[in-house]
């Protein structure tokens, strides 16, 4: 699969994301407290698209931090 910095989708899930970008997971964490819970702990298998719905994240600014994590 395309390791691309702009691969980062919607359809994407928490493990995904997590394996190929280790350095999102300081991103999770930080969503973890509006979550109100560990996303990777709950939602490892859910898309990202489904962990914003899950958690009343917006979606795009979720993406967007993931994605600025992975630039140097």
């Amino acid at each position: 699969m395309d390791r691309e910095i702009g691969s980062i989708h919607p359809e994407m899930t928490v493990l995904d994301v997590v394996s190929r970008f280790r350095q999102t997971e300081g991103v999770f964490k930080k969503y973890d407290v509006q979550a109100g819970e560990c996303i990777c702990c709950q939602s490892l298998f859910d898309s990202l698209k489904e962990v914003a719905e899950k958690y009343n994240l917006d979606l795009n600014r979720f993406l967007s931090d993931l994605k600025a994590a992975t630039q140097p």
